[in-house]
């Protein structure tokens, strides 16, 4: 209604104009509707500023830390032959542990730092991994810090069924039927 009303203004004040030069309600009304013109420039800088900003925080990675490492002040009070129990107390809780009947039980502090980026799927781009290896009497035999260049990746479920022979592409299957048919169009092969 009010772009209606300014316009219709503006060519009531054209005709004025043009019959009395110099009327200064013409003049005005002009300077109206360069002052919402500039409104509207102004509102398109800020919307367009506003999208590039969201965009941009679109773009940001959002960072996740997983698992739980134990501060330096915690890993200097576990001693070589300390007792289960007491690791536990101090380290607390174990992330996984592993138990090898021959030479004793480990268990394993895991941390991690993950991030994501707008839709593609998360990275891991740090990891620390705190072994604490036991002997057969439940002692503290040794430890050790494992870090995301010493892990190997492994596919334990492929989806991959292996198959003899060869894989043919959609126009090899395509192509390889030619000549395979019978002339007598009964859609069988020859020889049945």
């Amino acid at each position: 209604m009010g772009i209606g009303l300014k316009m219709g203004r503006f060519a009531m004040c054209r005709d004025r104009l043009s019959q009395a030069r110099g009327r200064r309600g013409c003049v005005s009304a002009a300077r109206a509707i360069d002052v919402d013109e500039n409104k509207d420039r102004w509102l398109r800088k800020i919307m367009v500023t506003a999208s590039m900003a969201a965009v941009i925080a679109g773009c940001s990675p959002t960072v996740d830390y997983r698992g739980y490492l134990p501060k330096q002040s915690q890993l200097q009070q576990v001693q070589p032959g300390m007792a289960k129990a007491e690791v536990e107390a101090i380290l607390g809780s174990p992330s996984t542990t592993a138990t090898v009947n021959v030479t004793g039980d480990s268990y394993y502090y895991i941390s991690s730092v993950v991030e994501t980026r707008a839709f593609f799927n998360p990275k891991e781009v740090d990891r620390k991994v705190l072994a604490v290896r036991f002997n057969q009497l439940d002692q503290v035999e040794s430890f050790a810090h494992y870090g995301l260049e010493d892990g190997q990746i492994i596919d334990i479920n492929t989806r991959k069924t292996p198959t003899r022979g060869k894989e043919l592409t959609v126009l090899q299957q395509m192509f390889s039927n030619i000549g395979r048919f019978s002339p007598g169009g009964t859609g069988g092969a020859t020889g049945y």
